[in-house]
């Protein structure tokens, strides 16, 4: 197979290429430089063909001889061959010289192209210089920017934004930028950038705990508020449900009632504290490794402010906005802790409420102690139970809190038991001691609602017509009053109180024993003394009466007022005597107008008239008195006992000198007519009271004396008489004789002497 030949380039064809060259373009903004390598291309061919047809040439000189020597063997082909060649010498004269001409343009226009190039070049790596310095510059911007944003965010609140932002740069991959001093410099800047977003952090918490302080106080009222609902709640139920009436706000009965109304004290439409400061702090504390710090901060801070709550000295008048603040600074603190994991003391905010509270209750104590007035005392209970049912509600120990109410129902109670005394004072001052009377149905049921009184006489007052006149007194009535008012509040003073005082009730009964026995009882003893009018005594004793039964119904619920029943019982006995030593002391009067005659020359067969007034009285004062029939057999038993003393004394007294027996026959004539009257109103067992001075006499009148001197006599008909008496009664018998001028009356005194000497050597050391 022939070599292949190379392409013959003519100068046309060289001339047209070149023609058709366009470096530059003006229509074109770029350069066509692509054009020119088929050119170099081709040019680079015509010189290798250039350098082939020299060799060629050589080839042709060097056999020329032998040319000449073919030309003389064949010299017309020879001719032909030269004529050709010499042609092709010349077309290859013309084509050198055309190449040298086509080289030195190309060489001319390549150095330009080469300079271009070469400018193209510089351009390009300028160019590329330029768009690293760029693309540096805009990562440098980026980060600057990102540096930047870290500030606004910073003042816009966004602090972990922020701080995710430094982490960022910090960790970007590595490029030319991180090998730079400005991103170096970028980076040691970093930790001062990190202070400065924890300095901002801790600027906002300071700024949002100087907040909560502010807000504790309306975070505080509306708890103590739905505290306070809650219990108006429950008592409403407690009240419609027999069964719940022990049970009390916190109690799992009331809690399960409670859990279906939800109430957030820090969001609601009154108050919403956000939390979101703080817990944005933890984040940003707990990122940069400082949690610790942050901890130490906030408890100090939050111990300053509850240092700062409790004002010194305490107004009173303040503490329900102190006790509001102390609430809400409370339960931000459980939140907190519900919310912050391990951030908050559990421990720590513990001795912060025993501590505060502790505060609380020595400052109250003080206001307290120059207070004379149970009701304040009663207001500041009301609140303080309120505010431990309150902190209750969110775990608080509110023992101390208790224990310190249960100090104040002691001084409570002393207070409380004055300020009744002396309203029972003034009851029985004003009473009339009149029966109380009452119009209609309503107004007696009223009254039945107070007083202690007995069923059967309840029965029977309900069965009496209106109006009603009731056995007692105004006095009965409203210290009846007094004391259910008295009992009320005392009980009111502790309820709710969830741990019962050991002693509540001896403390209610010692009180309430002290009241009736030293402000009712004897204070009705003392009136008493200085009352005269027999029925306004008598009213008293009815009030005694009903004041007995008080007591055992009150008894019933509250122990410890037995003291009360024995003072009743002995103003009552007081009273009974009260009426007896009035009936006496008129007695007296009665007695003062008696005219006997105690040495008559004759016996009466009549009574003595002084007799029939006295006893007309007697009858007429004592059955008038409103009061029970064993209380005038009483007083009955004491007047006749009260006559036959006087009538006693009468004959063995030191007031009559002598006597006869005419006169003691008159005595017994009296004696008669009162043992007849007594007889006739139904009271004949009252009769037993002349006993002893039958007997008196009847040793007299009978000469029985000698009878009287043994002792087995004298146990078996003569055991009521006293010998003193009857050696009395014996001398004075012996002095009238002695007086009288007849034989046989003197003989007679005489032996009634020696009668009286004889009684007074068997028994000389009885009394008379």
């Amino acid at each position: 197979m022939p070599p292949r030949r190379r392409p013959q380039f003519t100068q046309e064809n060289i001339d047209q290429q070149l023609q058709q060259i366009h470096l530059l373009d003006p229509q074109s903004s770029s350069e066509n430089l692509e054009q020119l390598g088929p050119i170099i291309k081709q040019i680079h061919q015509n010189r290798q063909q250039e350098a082939y047809l020299r060799t060629v040439q050589g080839l042709i000189e060097s056999k020329d001889a032998e040319i000449e020597r073919i030309c003389d063997e064949n010299y017309q082909d020879f001719i032909s061959s030269v004529s050709t060649l010499f042609t092709i010498k010349s077309y290859t004269k013309n084509l050198r010289e055309r190449i040298t001409t086509l080289d030195g343009t190309v060489a001319q226009v390549g150095h330009g192209l080469v300079e271009k190039k070469r400018s193209l070049l510089q351009s390009k790596k300028t160019a590329a210089n330029l768009d690293e310095a760029i693309d540096n510059l805009q990562a440098c911007l980026r980060v600057l920017d990102v540096v930047n944003r870290v500030g606004e965010m910073v003042q816009e609140g966004k602090y972990w934004s922020a701080l995710r932002s430094l982490e960022d740069i910090r960790s970007m991959p590595p490029t030319s930028l991180s090998q730079t001093p400005f991103f170096q410099h970028l980076l040691s800047s970093l930790p001062s950038l990190r202070g400065q977003i924890k300095d901002a952090v801790t600027a906002s918490t300071k700024q949002w705990l100087l907040d909560i302080r502010n807000v504790s106080g309306q975070v505080g009222e509306v708890a103590l508020e739905a505290m306070d609902l809650r219990v108006k709640r429950w008592k409403t139920r407690r009240e419609r449900d027999p069964m719940l009436r022990s049970t009390r706000v916190g109690s799992a009965v009331e809690w399960v009632t409670y859990e279906k109304t939800e109430f957030d004290a820090l969001n609601n439409d009154k108050v919403t504290v956000d939390f979101k400061p703080l817990y944005q702090c933890i984040h940003i504390y707990t990122a940069l490794d400082s949690l610790d710090d942050l901890r130490k901060s906030y408890q100090a801070d939050r111990k300053a402010q509850s240092d700062l709550i409790l004002p010194s000295p305490l107004s009173i008048s303040a503490l329900p906005a102190l006790l509001q603040e102390i609430s809400g600074y409370f339960i931000i603190e459980t939140h907190v802790l519900k919310t912050t994991g391990a951030f908050r003391s559990e421990r720590d905010v513990e001795e912060l409420w025993d501590t505060l509270t502790g505060r609380l209750t020595s400052a109250i104590d003080d206001a307290l102690r120059t207070q004379m007035d149970p009701d304040e005392l009663s207001k500041v209970k009301e609140l303080l139970i309120s505010f431990a049912m309150t902190m209750e509600a969110y775990d608080y120990n509110t023992a101390n809190m208790y224990s310190f109410i249960l100090v104040l129902f002691e001084r409570y109670a002393g207070l409380l038991e004055k300020q009744f005394k002396k309203r029972f004072d003034d009851i029985l001052l004003q009473d009339d001691c009149t029966p109380m009377q009452v119009d209609n149905a309503q107004q007696r049921d009223t009254v039945f609602d107070v007083v202690w009184i007995s069923k059967p006489e309840r029965d029977e007052l309900v069965r009496a017509q209106l109006p009603l006149s009731l056995p007692w007194s105004q006095s009965f009535y409203l210290c009846c009053q007094s004391i259910r008012t008295f009992v009320e509040r005392f009980y009111q003073f502790v309820d709710g109180v969830s741990q019962h005082h050991r002693n509540i009730d001896e403390v209610i009964g010692k009180a309430l024993d002290s009241i009736l026995s030293a402000h009712i009882s004897e204070n009705i003893a003392r009136r008493l003394a200085t009352t005269s009018t027999l029925t306004q005594i008598a009213q008293m004793v009815t009030n005694l009466e009903h004041f007995q039964v008080a007591c055992v119904e009150i008894e019933a619920t509250i122990s410890n007022i037995r003291t009360a029943q024995s003072s009743f019982t002995s103003t009552l006995t007081k009273a009974l005597a009260r009426i007896t030593s009035l009936i006496t002391s008129k007695l007296d009067d009665f007695f003062e107008l008696s005219e006997y005659d105690w040495t008559p020359s004759t016996r009466e067969s009549a009574p003595s008239v002084y007799l029939y007034e006295l006893f007309n009285w007697l009858t007429t004062v004592l059955d008038s008195l409103i009061i029970k029939d064993v209380y005038k057999d009483e007083s009955y038993r004491g007047a006749v006992n009260y006559i036959a003393s006087c009538l006693m004394d009468f004959l063995t007294g030191r007031n009559v000198a002598m006597i006869n027996e005419n006169a003691i026959s008159n005595i017994l004539v009296d004696v008669d007519f009162l043992e007849e009257e007594l007889k006739g109103i139904g009271r004949a067992h009252l009769a037993n009271a002349f006993v002893e001075l039958r007997s008196t006499t009847s040793i007299i009148l009978s000469d029985a004396v000698q009878d009287y001197l043994v002792p087995s006599t004298r146990q078996t008909s003569y055991i009521t008489v006293k010998p003193k008496r009857l050696q009395a009664l014996l001398e004075k018998l012996a002095k009238f004789g002695g007086s009288c001028r007849d034989n046989p009356s003197r003989e007679k005194g005489e032996r009634r002497r020696r009668e009286a000497e004889a009684v007074s050597r068997l028994f000389p050391g009885e009394s008379r």
